[in-house]
């Protein structure tokens, strides 16, 4: 679905904040959830003029975070996404990614969009985060595989499981200990 599990939240926005990246891709987007919260996280004062009686928004150019998206369903674009990000890209993931240089964003993060690949694409996939990525890259998928299948969105449906086996066998062998996801990460 276009949002995360909550239990995600905390642990996920809290390691990208010790990381301090100032380029970040979110692959997935869905609703936006952590292109708001990374923006508010990461950019902190720097979204408003705090001085005398000036508390407004700043200028989008004058941010100093980047964070960009890919969203493979456009029908979950509101303008949350288009406040949060500097540039969304609708687009397939994999054929985005594949259009990208290399190191071209310090962080990439991808939550719990690798079961919505079969195993074949979704190490191609996780290639691609690697290639793509200067310094890390972040990735959740549920620890349990359930059948999902939404009519209205077919990229919404679940196609592969994957264990931590599998995410460390792809190089994403740092675990953020989650009760209902891995949450895993890649460094360079």
């Amino acid at each position: 679905m276009p949002f995360s599990q909550t239990s995600q939240l905390t642990p996920i926005v809290g390691w990208v904040e010790q990381l301090k990246p100032r380029s970040v891709l979110d692959i997935g987007i869905g609703m936006g959830q952590y292109g708001f919260l990374l923006r508010t996280k990461l950019e902190s004062l720097n979204l408003f003029h705090i001085e005398g009686n000036t508390g407004w928004l700043r200028p989008r150019e004058q941010w100093q975070v980047r964070i960009d998206g890919i969203e493979g369903f456009a029908g979950y674009i509101t303008p949350v996404q288009e406040w949060a990000y500097n540039k969304l890209m609708i687009a397939d993931a994999l054929e985005c990614l594949a259009t990208l240089p290399d190191n071209s964003y310090e962080l990439l993060i991808a939550i719990d969009i690798l079961e919505h690949f079969d195993k074949e694409e979704g190490l191609r996939f996780l290639a691609q985060l690697r290639r793509v990525a200067s310094t890390a890259a972040l990735v959740s998928t549920p620890k349990d595989f359930y059948e999902q299948h939404v009519e209205a969105n077919p990229l919404e449906d679940h196609r592969s499981h994957w264990s931590e086996a599998d995410l460390q066998a792809a190089a994403f062998a740092e675990v953020i200990p989650n009760e209902e996801s891995w949450i895993a990460i890649w460094r360079a």
